[in-house]
Formats: structure tokens, C-alpha cells, sequence
């Protein structure tokens, strides 16, 4: 009874790969990177999975920084030569600088 409760509950798909991809899993295990196909596509799914969260995330922290643009007001409106002009003040400090 025991090992009832440890065994967790498994599901069997039928997955359509390219003889390439199939090629590269028989090779993968015969090296011994992997003990069998499921734990390959295991692995897999684990870094999709990882994939899907980071993008989640990114999604969030452009979303945040989006919002952060928003509320900090309206850009300044500068024309071509003031930034032209601000950039050759920096320069001119940096070389005074040196």
C-alpha cells in the first residue's frame, strides 16, 4: 500500500516528431545524457515551462515600466538642434573633464 501513495499519477501521449528530432533523442541517450524519451521530453517540458514563466515576467516588468512612463508626464518636446546642442555640451564636458 505503501507505494500507492508515492507513485504519482502518470499520463501516456502519442507525440509526432521529425525523424531528425527522433535521430537526436536515440543519440542523447545512447551517450547517456538520458536514462529514456520520457525523461528527454520531460526535460523538455520543464524548460518550456521555465520559458513560459520568464516570459510571464518580462511581460509584467514591461507592463510596469509602461505604467512608470505614463505617470511621469508627458515628454519634453526638444527640437533636432537643442538635442544637438545638449550633446555637444556634454562632449565639451567630458573633454574638460579629462
Amino acid at each position: 500500500m505503501l507505494l500507492s501513495l508515492t507513485v504519482t499519477k502518470i499520463d501516456k501521449i502519442s507525440v509526432t516528431i521529425t525523424r531528425e528530432q527522433h535521430a537526436k533523442i536515440k543519440a542523447a541517450i545512447e551517450r547517456g545524457d538520458y536514462a529514456s524519451t520520457s525523461e528527454v521530453i520531460r526535460t523538455a517540458l520543464r524548460e518550456w515551462e521555465l520559458k513560459e514563466e520568464l516570459r510571464r515576467l518580462e511581460g509584467e516588468r514591461i507592463g510596469r515600466l509602461w505604467d512608470e512612463g505614463i505617470a511621469s508626464g508627458p515628454a519634453r518636446e526638444r527640437s533636432i538642434d537643442d538635442i544637438i546642442d545638449e550633446a555637444m555640451v556634454r562632449v565639451a564636458k567630458g573633454k574638460a573633464a579629462e
